[in-house]
């Protein structure tokens, strides 16, 4: 596993070695050793994943205080642009954000420590896109920011009027009103 560094402390991506041969290919999506070896020790937890369609955004989402999360994020089908937004207090990147396109062709993986907010934009027709992460959701511990947060200036690479948004996902504040 090759570790790519970001810029903000504690995000990283992650490429795997991808064995391929006639019959497809063959990779190692998580492995705990070269983990904590490479990154870091994190106990994942829990495993969720979502399909969604050109044009979804989903996020900005975090959870607050105990609940916090770390992900390790990955795309089995299609194409995301994949976003984490650093939201640790006293951090020197506080409001920083990275994006990187995680595709099912290119197999990449961002790891995003706790006190990040998450989110993707859907760049192929379908997507399916998996996560683990350290600690359970919670629903009183949840926050978020709005997707369109002119502070952040996010380019989610989807025509405004192509964008397709959870009816939550129309709410949320702004990066300052947290």
């Amino acid at each position: 596993m090759n570790v790519i560094k970001t810029g903000i402390e504690g995000l990283v991506i992650l490429e795997p070695k991808v064995f391929g041969d006639d019959r497809g290919y063959f990779f190692e999506s998580f492995n705990e050793r070269e983990f904590t070896e490479k990154v870091g020790a994190v106990h994942f937890v829990q495993d969720n994943e979502s399909k969604s369609r050109y044009g979804v955004v989903r996020g900005l989402h975090f959870q607050k205080g105990e609940f916090a999360q770390a992900k390790l994020v990955r795309v089995v089908r299609g194409s995301v642009l994949d976003v984490a937004v650093d939201l640790r207090e006293g951090s020197p990147t506080y409001g920083k954000w990275h994006a990187e396109e995680l595709t099912g062709e290119n197999h990449r993986m961002m790891f995003i420590p706790r006190g990040f907010a998450h989110g993707f934009s859907v760049l192929s027709e379908e997507v399916v896109f998996q996560y683990k992460c350290d600690n359970l959701y919670c629903p009183s511990s949840e926050g978020a920011i709005a997707w369109n947060d002119p502070t952040l200036a996010i380019d989610w690479r989807i025509p405004r009027e192509a964008v397709i948004l959870s009816e939550k996902d129309k709410h949320h504040p702004f990066l300052y009103e947290q």
